[in-house]
C-alpha cells in the first residue's frame, strides 16, 4: 500500500523555485533516505508531508488523502517528526517531553506513563531518566528522547530531519542503528534528511537524490552504487563514501 503520495510538488519562496515538479511514491513499511546538497530542498520536501509548508503547486496524498483537506494539527499529530536540532523543551522532564502529544489527544495519565515507560525500552534509555530535564542529559540521550517524543502517539509515518547531524560518530552510528531497528520492529514508514550519504546507504531501502529543488535519481543503495549515472551531481555524490573508504583502506593497510 502506498502511504505518501507527492505529486508535483512545487514550492516559491519569494519569486525563487525552492521545489520543482517533485513527485515521489513512497509504499507503507519503506525507509527512504532524501540526500543532496545544502540548498537541494530536501527539508522543504519533507515538511509539505505534514503540512509544516503547504506546496505553491501540486498535491500530497498520505494513505490516498489529500493532506490540504485535513487539519494541520490533527495530522501532525499522526506522523512523527524528529527535528534537525531536537527541539525539547526544557522546562519539561523526559517524560512530560515524550508524552506531550498523548496529551494533547487526551489519554488517561496510566496509558500516558506505560507509554512513557515503553518508548524508553525502545529508545534503549533507563527509565529512571523519566523525571529529570533535558539539560541532564547527553546529546545522545536527548536526541534518543526526541525520537520516543515522535513515536508517543503511535504513528504509522516517521519523519527525521538530519536526526545525527549534532552527535559524535560512535553516538550516530549507535543511534542510526536503533533508528532502523524501530522502523522494523514498529513497521514505520520512514523518511529520512541526511547529508551524510554513506549514512543514508547503510540504513535506507531506497534513495532519492536531490539538486535544486528538483529530484535526480530515485533507486536502491545497490543500484546507485553499482550502476553508471548519466548526472554528474549522482556521481558525485553517491562516489564520495566509496573515495572515503578506499582512503582509509590504503592507510590501514601502510
Amino acid at each position: 500500500m502506498t502511504a505518501i503520495t507527492l505529486d508535483r510538488i512545487g514550492k516559491i519562496y519569494g519569486g525563487a523555485p525552492v521545489l520543482r515538479d517533485a513527485s515521489l511514491s513512497i509504499a507503507g513499511g519503506q525507509f527512504v533516505a532524501l540526500v543532496g546538497g545544502s540548498g537541494a530542498g530536501k527539508t522543504t520536501l519533507l515538511k509539505t508531508i505534514n503540512a509544516l509548508i503547504a506546496p505553491t503547486t501540486g498535491r500530497v496524498l498520505i494513505d490516498g488523502q489529500d493532506v490540504a483537506g485535513q487539519p494541520g494539527p490533527a495530522l501532525r499529530r499522526r506522523i512523527g517528526y524528529v527535528f534537525q536540532e531536537v527541539g525539547l523543551f526544557p522546562h519539561m522532564t523526559v517524560a512530560q517531553n515524550i508524552g506531550i502529544t498523548p496529551s494533547l489527544l487526551d489519554w488517561p495519565a496510566e496509558r500516558i506513563a506505560a507509554r512513557v515507560e515503553t518508548l524508553l525500552d525502545l529508545v534503549d534509555l533507563p527509565r529512571d531518566i523519566a523525571p529529570r530535564l533535558p539539560a541532564a542529559l547527553s546529546g545522545g540521550q536527548r536526541q534518543r528522547v526526541g525520537v520516543a517524543r515522535a513515536l508517543a502517539a503511535e504513528p504509522s509515518i516517521l519523519l527525521m530531519d538530519e536526526p545525527f547531524g549534532a552527535l559524535d560518530p560512535v553516538t550516530r552510528v549507535a543511534l542510526a542503528d536503533d533508528v532502523r531497528r524501530l522502523h522494523e520492529t514498529l513497521g514505520l514508514t520512514t523518511v529520512m534528511v541526511t547529508h551524510d550519504v554513506g549514512e543514508a546507504l547503510l540504513l535506507a531501502d531506497r534513495i532519492v537524490v536531490m539538486a535544486s529543488g528538483a529530484i535526480i535519481a530515485d533507486d536502491t543503495p545497490a543500484a546507485l552504487l553499482t550502476r553508471t549515472h548519466a548526472d554528474p551531481r549522482v556521481a558525485d555524490l553517491i562516489d564520495a563514501p566509496r573515495r572515503q573508504a578506499e582512503k582509509l583502506a590504503r592507510l590501514a593497510h601502510g
